[in-house]
């Protein structure tokens, strides 16, 4: 059976959990639309996260790869567009790390686009009433160094496609943070990975580099 891999990322800067974390434990082993979702948590540290990554490409072989994170600050499941060659932490990561201003792949692309049907997954949710935008930017910290990693190691051509969805916070936090539960963002995600195999394309987002 053909398969999805779908990756989250373990807590990180303070937070004891990651709700990117949870979907992906939640939707491992399910079957959708004919394939089997194979889940990975990645560590929250430059480097060993796209490692990771690319073990897990190699041995899965996956038909289509959805990278999930966590941006607590947005208030809706949101398919990020472009993958940027720039790593700049604001915080550390896991492993203490904070690279500021450099590249993510020296001598690679600018940037690569996300070969995921970004507006058709937004329309999708959308019409199942969950909040949903596209994003023009996933950041610079770890969700884009994976997010640039993976659109690098898949290549070309369309064969196999992915791209990198960010999800809120599934509480408040203790405060008045933006946040969506935890039981919408995973319908969310697995309406996402339904879409992303039934449609091709739309729009701009055929994966191209940007030099």
């Amino acid at each position: 059976m053909p398969t999805v891999l779908l990756t989250g990322f373990e807590p990180f800067g303070g937070d004891a959990t990651n709700p990117s974390q949870d979907i992906v434990r939640a939707l491992a082993g399910r079957k959708i639309a004919g394939h089997r979702v194979v889940g990975l948590v990645l560590p929250c540290v430059f480097g060993r996260s796209a490692r990771e990554l690319r073990a897990a490409l190699k041995r899965e072989r996956p038909a289509l790869v959805i990278c999930l994170g966590v941006a607590a600050g947005r208030a809706a499941i949101t398919p990020e567009r472009v993958a940027v060659n720039f790593d700049d932490a604001r915080i550390p990561d896991n492993a203490g790390a904070q690279p500021t201003g450099r590249p993510v792949v020296r001598g690679g692309p600018a940037a690569y686009f996300s070969t995921l049907p970004v507006k058709a997954i937004v329309a999708a949710l959308a019409r199942r009433g969950l909040p949903a935008a596209v994003s023009p930017t996933a950041g610079t910290f770890v969700c884009n160094h994976v997010f640039y990693c993976l659109m690098r190691a898949l290549g070309p051509g369309g064969r196999r496609r992915g791209g990198f969805i960010h999800v809120p916070a599934a509480d408040a936090g203790g405060g008045t943070r933006p946040w969506l539960p935890l039981a919408d963002q995973i319908e969310g995600i697995e309406l996402a990975i339904r879409t992303a195999l039934r449609v091709r394309r739309d729009g701009r987002g055929r994966g191209g580099e940007i030099a």
